[in-house]
């Protein structure tokens, strides 16, 4: 029987792909955008780990989310300094939140609020993206818009209290593997995985609307 680690990865493999592979990542990646559609990305991952994170203090005792809480895990305060780098000092009285940024944000806080195991399941698609797929996007960003390396602009994706990704990616998944809840709850968080990367590529789609390539 496949771990349950094994099982969220490839039960969400399908919503996964089509999140990493929408026009406006394709677009990014590809140096096809400027620096403001980076930078509206970038306001709008605020929203959601504001979310993630505003009730993570909260979690931390709980017992099915308390061995995820991690604080060098946490994003928030990476966020704010790459956004002033982008925006400027003033850049929160300029935030605004894509309505499909909101139903994103709003999901997780409501999870956050009322179901643990649900909450995981956000955790696991956002952190684990970060230390993996996300170090492409910070490669990109650096070479593309001069950036220094782990500097403002990506501190977003530097994890500066984690030396080594792999090994703590590995015990991510162990504690995926050990998630304290019973087969049918472990069904659910899968769902909720799912929903979680079809919320983000609504984002994107969202964010491809806003800044379309030019014929």
């Amino acid at each position: 029987m496949d771990s349950f680690s094994t099982l969220i990865r490839t039960a969400s493999h399908e919503q996964h792909m089509e999140a990493e592979t929408s026009t406006f990542m394709t677009d990014l990646l590809g140096g096809r955008l400027g620096v403001d559609a980076y930078a509206r990305y970038t306001e709008q991952l605020w929203f959601v780990y504001e979310a993630l994170e505003s009730r993570a203090q909260y979690l931390a005792s709980d017992r099915v989310t308390g061995p995820f809480v991690r604080p060098e895990l946490f994003r928030l305060a990476a966020l704010e300094r790459d956004l002033e780098h982008l925006r400027g000092p003033d850049w929160r009285s300029t935030l605004t939140a894509l309505p499909a940024t909101r139903v994103y944000a709003d999901r997780v806080a409501a999870v956050a609020r009322a179901w643990p195991a649900g909450y995981v399941a956000h955790h696991y698609t956002r952190y684990l993206g970060d230390l993996s797929g996300g170090q492409i996007i910070r490669d990109k960003a650096e070479r593309t818009w001069g950036f220094t390396k782990k500097g403002d602009g990506v501190r977003f994706y530097v994890f500066e209290g984690i030396t080594n990704p792999a090994a703590f990616k590995r015990e991510y998944r162990a504690l995926l593997d050990g998630l304290a809840v019973d087969d049918l709850e472990k069904q659910r968080v899968v769902a909720e995985c799912k929903r979680a990367f079809s919320l983000n590529s609504d984002v994107f789609r969202a964010l491809g609307e806003e800044f379309p390539l030019s014929a």
